[in-house]
């Protein structure tokens, strides 16, 4: 038998009051510090001590919160723990504070508070020694048979724990090895009680009371664990769990320290998991990532930030549609009519998916096509894409990508990062849940570039079909087919769409509608919405198809429908104010006849003239009249027309010519007006030109003076020579719009030409090209042409109309103009 050699602690220890557990002998905790004497405390004695005997403390329980910063020091509990500081962790975010590791080492009492400002201080004095016990046998002999009940149930406890972890296989051997003594302080700190039951085992200071208050506890959780295995299902050796009374917190004691790792691990799901890679079709360079991946998810502690990142990585593996498709519809004929039902017109971009459908009848793994729909706004690009997957029988999915600039949202992020999830392309995947949706790339021509790199570029392996088969997202890190998705993207211009990604898709320039076509579009689908959103019924309201035209050329100057779609909605919104209101007077109107009618029963009753009663009881009001909307209703409600000035009367007199100028919405028309006057020859150029536009002016100029005798263009003194004593003044309106570029010069040679010959210009006629020197006029570049028209020499021909102005276009060359 060996030696005892007692350890003292220190007879002055500062207090640090603790309102988050009861600390014991023995055990560990974590406390958060956050109150001014808790902080001063850690800050003069902790941080700036060096000794042993400076990380040394005493906890009281506390039970009011010491963050109140009371002023005066709260009533403190007699008797607490001495421990030791093992670590200390601080933050300034929300506020300052510390989180300390604290280690209880024995009981004390105090005797007196020295001081109680910055932090208290007190005389204490120690309760049980802490001392290196060689054998308990002494203590069997003094507790005899109270110390073996005890430790019988404290070993029947244990055992009936899973074995397999590691916490409670130590737990065990620490039962054999630690002194009697210290076992009811650890116990008690393990099991589940209340800080009110610690507090009376922390004031237990005698040994045997402390066996005879622990006792109790120790049966009270046996007895909860054998109901739980009564209640609980059976479950396989693989799937075993820990049926954890409470976390195991960290126990340390002077022969030893048991550290809880807090594994209560999600077998059941992870088995569940595991079966679902073994049934999923993924193909074989997925499926080893896959077991090579739950393997390591086996093993990891959940407890590390990595295990929800690799689990979340195998649940995204196994929802993704690696062999799971749609069965593609390919009754060409119903195709055709669901087409044309959904949308008017469009007849280029119907006849594109006619004829993906029938070589998709004859050939089965024909890969799916990316096209991009280019056209100006509201003209149904994304609907068509809508309706394409309708088509089809697929799945739709629409990501948009106006304004992404970072090229991770296309490829994802890699998994060594935080937060890391995949791109747009696999996430739409998984939300459509088949491997061969209609994709639509919204907005393409609007992706941005910044330092986080080109999403543009990124797009290049995705709309690649040399390439897709095989792609890769950083997340996934295996390679994904994309080959039967159906890619479409849109776009309002391709200007703005990258060379190279504009050469791996297959343009389909979708124009805008007519006049004819915009009121066939509205009485088709916009009118039958805008009466079915606000509780309208035809019988309610009338729209003829001299107020759509109205609309359409007075109240609206676009490519597309959604402005008409507007006042479509104001119109049906003032419509419906005035049948609310006409129902709230019909009611108040029935109300009145009932009123009226009793009267009247009362005075035929008198009277006794029942044959009158028919006469009074058949009033009834007229049906109601749908309201018909007119020209006066839309200034009612639309206010006056917007464009009210027609085209012919500006150009009533000579000098006024029509142009065309390029904008991403759809183009629009532009007036070139000229006058001359008496004067040295000058030109004057206004209207916010630029310098390409000036230099179109000057060309025109002198090509109309060298063949002025070939086309009798005199200047008003009746010389050949137009500058010859005469003045030019050339000016295009809408003088606050910078305007630039060399397509108007064949408007400006058309405007001059009026001028000097006096012959007025069409009304119904528009036009855009560049004139060289010796007359000709080339066509505009495919960039720049107007969208919906095709570009033919100097003019641009159109069955109906330009932006509805109703200006029709004719296929001419300049040499054919008089």
């Amino acid at each position: 038998m060996s030696s005892v050699s007692p350890i003292q602690i220190p007879s002055r220890l500062p207090l640090l009051l603790t309102h988050e557990g009861v600390l014991l002998p023995g055990s560990t905790m974590r406390t958060s510090v956050d109150s001014a004497r808790n902080l001063q405390l850690v800050r003069n004695r902790l941080l700036k001590g060096t000794s042993l005997q400076s990380t040394i403390l005493g906890v009281i329980p506390n039970t009011p919160d010491p963050a109140s910063d009371a002023q005066d020091l709260p009533p403190l509990h007699r008797i607490g723990t001495a421990a030791l500081a093992v670590q200390v962790v601080g933050s300034n975010w929300p506020k300052p504070h510390y989180t300390l590791l604290i280690t209880g080492l024995c009981r004390f009492q105090i005797v007196q508070v020295l001081k109680e400002k910055p932090y208290p201080i007190a005389e204490v004095e120690q309760l049980d020694r802490l001392e290196e016990f060689p054998s308990t046998c002494k203590m069997r002999e003094e507790l005899g048979e109270l110390s073996e009940q005890f430790y019988k149930y404290a070993v029947q406890l244990v055992e009936m724990l899973d074995m397999s972890v590691p916490a409670v296989a130590k737990l065990r051997r620490l039962l054999d090895s630690l002194p009697r003594e210290a076992l009811p302080d650890i116990l008690t700190s393990i099991i589940r009680t209340s800080n009110k039951e610690k507090l009376q085992i922390l004031d237990a200071v005698s040994l045997e009371e402390r066996f005879k208050m622990t006792i109790p506890l120790l049966v009270r959780q046996i007895e909860g664990l054998k109901l739980l295995q009564k209640t609980r299902k059976p479950k396989q050796d693989d799937d075993k769990r820990v049926i954890a009374i409470r976390p195991i917190r960290r126990i340390t004691h002077i022969s030893g320290t048991l550290e809880d790792e807090d594994e209560d691990e999600d077998n059941d799901d992870i088995v569940m998991l595991e079966k679902k890679i073994q049934t999923s079709s993924m193909p074989e360079q997925a499926h080893k990532v896959c077991v090579k991946e739950i393997k390591r998810l086996k093993k990891m502690p959940q407890s590390m930030p990595e295990y929800a990142l690799t689990r979340n990585y195998l649940e995204l593996m196994v929802e993704l549609p690696w062999n799971k498709s749609t069965t593609d519809r390919l009754d060409i004929r119903a195709a055709r009519i669901l087409l044309d039902n959904d949308h008017y017109a469009m007849e280029k971009l119907k006849k594109r998916v006619l004829e993906y459908l029938a070589v998709r009848q004859l050939k089965n793994n024909l890969k799916g096509p990316i096209l991009c729909f280019v056209g100006p706004p509201g003209v149904g690009k994304t609907s068509v894409g809508r309706s394409v997957a309708k088509t089809l029988g697929r799945e739709f999915h629409r990501i948009a990508l106006g304004g992404v600039c970072d090229q991770s949202d296309i490829r994802g992020h890699r998994r060594t990062y935080v937060g890391s999830m995949p791109g747009r392309i696999i996430n739409g995947l998984k939300t459509v849940g088949v491997n061969n949706p209609v994709f639509l790339l919204d907005e393409v021509d609007k992706l941005g570039k910044s330092l986080q790199g080109d999403p543009a570029a990124a797009l290049l392996e995705v709309l690649d079909p040399e390439q897709n088969h095989n792609f890769t997202d950083h997340y996934l890190n295996v390679a994904f087919d994309l080959s039967q998705v159906l890619f479409i993207a849109t776009a309002n211009t391709t200007a703005t769409i990258p060379a190279a990604l504009l050469d791996r898709m297959e343009i389909i320039q979708v124009p805008g509608y007519t006049q004819e076509e915009k009121i066939e579009i509205a009485h088709r689908h916009l009118i039958p919405k805008q009466l079915e959103q606000h509780g309208l019924t035809p019988q309610q309201i009338q729209i003829p198809q001299v107020t759509t035209l109205d609309i359409i050329t007075r109240y609206t100057r676009e490519a597309g429908v959604r402005s008409l779609d507007r006042k479509l909605g104001a119109i049906c919104r003032a419509v419906a104010v005035k049948v609310a209101e006409g129902q709230h007077k019909e009611a108040k109107l029935d109300r009145s006849d009932v009123t009226e009618r009793e009267g009247c029963r009362e005075h035929i009753l008198e009277d006794e003239k029942p044959e009158s009663i028919s006469d009074t009881t058949d009033l009834a009001l007229p049906p109601e009249m749908p309201i018909l909307i007119d020209f006066h209703a839309l200034k009612d409600i639309l206010g006056p027309p917007m464009y009210e000035m027609e085209v012919s009367q500006r150009l009533s007199q000579p000098g006024v010519a029509i142009g065309l100028a390029w904008t991403p919405l759809g183009g629009e028309i532009m007036f070139v007006e000229a006058s001359r006057m008496d004067g040295e020859g000058q030109l004057t150029l206004t209207g916010q030109l630029g310098d390409v536009m000036k230099e179109s002016a000057h060309l025109a100029i002198s090509w109309l003076r060298s063949n002025a005798k070939k086309y009798q263009l005199t200047n008003a003194f009746g010389s050949f020579d137009l500058l010859d004593n005469t003045d030019i003044h050339l000016h295009f309106p809408a003088g606050a719009v910078t305007k630039d570029g060399p397509s108007a010069g064949v408007t400006i040679v058309t405007c001059l030409a009026s001028l000097f010959s006096g012959r007025l210009v069409r009304s119904d006629v528009a036009m855009t090209g560049e004139i060289t020197l010796r007359g000709l006029v080339l066509p505009l570049p495919p960039t720049k042409r107007i969208l919906g028209w095709q570009a033919d020499g100097c003019l641009i021909f159109c069955e109906t109309e330009v932006l509805n102005t109703g200006q029709k276009m004719f296929d001419c060359h300049f040499n054919t103009w008089k």
